[in-house]
């Protein structure tokens, strides 16, 4: 017989009752009312979108990585484990209880990812700190930028006004790469409506399907050309 679900902590929200959930030394759940975010269990998709979003800067010094969602971790430690020691990591998350939770009963399973040195936790919207970061004249630009919301790109999110997936947000994230900066986006389906507003802002895009079997979420890897530097050449 499974074990019953014991509640670690509640938390009021205007979406309901954010819980963490435990059962066994290992098992967790993060819920809000009865839909259930995230589960230890299951966290393929999310090492996948780490790794997809920072396995090319391993060797780039001083990389500057933006993480919007802390959730349980995962994702902050595939990423952490693809950069150099110098690395920079802004995390954004929008409930500060999330944090303790990663500091405190999640640790284990990510080697405590959140207490990393190279780490900085901004309780905010990753929105408005993208945004922020899009109107600095390029003052805080990023080397990669990985989302991972529990609610990803769908078919009726705003083409256009949608805060995270729509067209205006990913001109904002694309303002706040770095010339050949890469995005890489979790969902929980694919979503072609989000897929083509990328390819339209300039992005080069491709998609995984983490796993062979069961629920198998998507995740978006979108890359900004380089900006070439071009000289004048002499006249003949």
């Amino acid at each position: 017989m499974a074990q019953p679900w014991k509640i670690i902590e509640g938390i009021a929200t205007a979406e309901g009752l954010l819980e963490l959930r435990q059962r066994g030394d290992r098992d967790f759940l993060i819920m809000i009312g009865s839909q259930v975010l995230m589960n230890s269990m299951a966290n393929r998709s999310e090492v996948v979108l780490g790794q997809s979003g920072c396995g090319h800067l391993k060797g780039t010094a001083g990389a500057r990585v933006l993480v919007g969602g802390l959730g349980m971790g995962f994702t902050l430690r595939a990423v952490l484990d693809s950069l150099p020691a110098d690395a920079q990591v802004i995390v954004a998350e929008l409930n500060p209880a999330v944090r303790q939770w990663c500091l405190g009963p999640l640790a284990s399973l990510t080697g405590n990812a959140a207490a990393d040195p190279r780490i900085t936790i901004e309780i905010c919207d990753v929105a408005n700190l993208i945004r922020r970061c899009a109107t600095d004249g390029g003052q805080t630009r990023f080397d990669a930028i990985v989302l991972d919301l529990y609610r990803g790109p769908h078919s009726k999110s705003h083409h256009h006004d949608d805060p995270l997936y729509g067209s205006r947000a990913i001109e904002n994230m694309r303002a706040a790469l770095k010339p050949g900066g890469l995005l890489a986006v979790w969902g929980e389906n694919y979503d072609e409506g989000f897929h083509k507003r990328l390819c339209s802002a300039g992005f080069s895009v491709t998609t995984e399907r983490p796993g062979r079997g069961g629920l198998r979420h998507v995740v978006f890897v979108a890359q900004l050309k380089p900006t070439l530097k071009t000289g004048k050449h002499p006249r003949q």
